[in-house]
């Protein structure tokens, strides 16, 4: 304790934010509960008067064990304190502008009404980003400050810049309006109800979560139309619409950006467009166009580039090539045979989710997951689907990537009516090797899956 007395106090002033993150790392509590990770961050580095008076007396002192900052033996060097990246100047430029008590504006970081008594704004902010964001509405209560905070979207900002990433599934089933999922508290939210037309709400949609937004595509009575829900003001709002409108398209998102690809647009003709949605900006940019016409087909990311495979360019001619998009290049390049099985116009798009940059498919016709050979460009059987996908030609079923687990989210009817089943299963347990896990049994939801996404910030 006398060693910590004589710590440099104005360091712990100046520690970064990544510090706080060497220490979660360190001690293994990244998957523990998020207010565990704060009172370790608080006793850590707050900055206390009795610190302050001390390193007052004892300068001389300080100035010669200044390494003995390094808390519990931890070996972190505070001489790059000051040196702040391009990345954090950028963050530094954003945080939102909080009013403090006595009339005047500020930076968060120098608000005279901290978030936390005896911590610096900064370092509390960090702790803030480390708690879960099912906690963000409550604490945007507590508070005007709080409440700044937490809708400015700075935290989410930061849980970008330290890697922290926490999936929800959002899902739209026959009985039940859109409804949040935190699969790590098993816990169910529902979203308020979209305003939009009759016709908006009966029509087939499609749905993509990009960033902190849910958008949902469909028909209006006026044409074609995106909204959007908002995680920061937790509200439905249009979205602004295409370049070229479209349905039935392959999508995919990495982070704030978003592709959608092929289709048809509003007369039924089929595509070979592309656009690019970026969340930040809320900006749709045409793309180059891809190689071939196709509908029904499925996108996603991996590896930093964009796929699209499978899907329909007519009635009767079903596509088995793939095609890849470099975002550096700008250009498409095809893949023969990359999805063999092909789509028939009576199937649903190919079920496709990518974990830990591995391509796996869940088999409208055989009922089982299958991963993707890069090297060989083959496929190969890992397990069977915990649920018939034959039944209806894969409609009506979700098989997304949640984190580094694979989901498959379908109907069940039993002795307790019908429910929505929600199976998990990690592929880095082996493959074949454990069994699928339910996370959440969801009643009077009817059994059939509309629309899921899955949101990762």
């Amino acid at each position: 304790m006398e060693d910590l007395q004589d710590c440099y106090s104005k360091s712990l002033v100046v520690v970064p934010g990544s510090m706080v993150l060497d220490l979660f790392r360190l001690y293994g509590l990244q998957d523990q509960h998020s207010w565990q990770k704060y009172i370790l961050a608080y006793f850590f580095l707050v900055r206390n008067d009795f610190f302050s008076r001390e390193s007052k007396k004892h300068s001389d002192v300080n100035r010669q064990n200044v390494h003995c900052c390094n808390i519990l033996e931890l070996d972190v060097d505070f001489s790059f304190a000051a040196d702040l990246d391009s990345e954090e100047l950028e963050l530094q430029k954003q945080k939102p502008v909080l009013k403090t008590q006595s009339g005047g504006y500020s930076s968060g970081n120098r608000s005279n009404d901290c978030f936390f008594p005896g911590l610096h704004d900064d370092l509390a902010q960090d702790c803030l980003a480390w708690t879960s964001r099912s906690d963000y509405p409550s604490l945007s209560c507590l508070n005007k400050k709080f409440n700044l905070l937490i809708n400015s979207g700075y935290l989410y900002k930061l849980r970008r810049k330290y890697g922290i990433v926490e999936h929800w599934v959002y899902l739209a089933c026959s009985l039940m309006p859109w409804e949040a999922f935190d699969p790590l508290r098993k816990r169910w939210m529902r979203l308020p109800r979209m305003p939009c037309d009759e016709c908006f709400s009966c029509a087939d949609k499609e749905s993509l979560a990009v960033g902190t937004q849910l958008l949902v595509f469909g028909r209006e009575y006026t044409g074609l139309a995106i909204w959007m829900y908002n995680l920061l003001t937790r509200n439905w709002s249009r979205c602004t619409p295409m370049n070229l409108p479209r349905c039935l398209f392959a999508s995919g998102s990495s982070g704030e950006i978003a592709i959608v690809a092929g289709g048809c647009d509003r007369n039924g003709q089929v595509l070979r467009s592309a656009e690019l949605y970026n969340s930040e900006t809320g900006q749709w940019e045409t793309l180059p166009d891809m190689n071939l016409v196709r509908r029904l087909s499925s996108g996603f990311f991996m590896d930093g580039k964009f796929y699209v495979i499978g899907g329909v360019s007519s009635q009767r001619d079903s596509l088995t090539c793939g095609e890849e998009y470099n975002l550096e290049t700008r250009t498409w390049r095809r893949i023969l045979a990359m999805y063999p099985g092909g789509t028939s116009a009576s199937q649903s798009p190919p079920l496709v989710a990518v974990v830990n940059n591995q391509l796996y498919a869940a088999d409208q016709s055989t009922n089982v997951v299958k991963k993707y050979d890069k090297a060989n460009n083959t496929w190969n059987i890992v397990k069977p689907l915990p649920v018939r996908a034959d039944s209806s030609n894969g409609w009506g079923l979700a098989f997304k990537a949640c984190g580094d687990r694979l989901l498959v989210i379908g109907g069940h009817r039993g002795p307790r009516g019908e429910v929505i089943l929600l199976h998990s299963w990690c592929p880095e347990d082996g493959d074949g090797g454990a069994d699928w896990e339910v996370l959440s049994v969801k009643e009077r939801a009817g059994v059939f899956v509309y629309n899921c996404a899955i949101m990762g910030c």
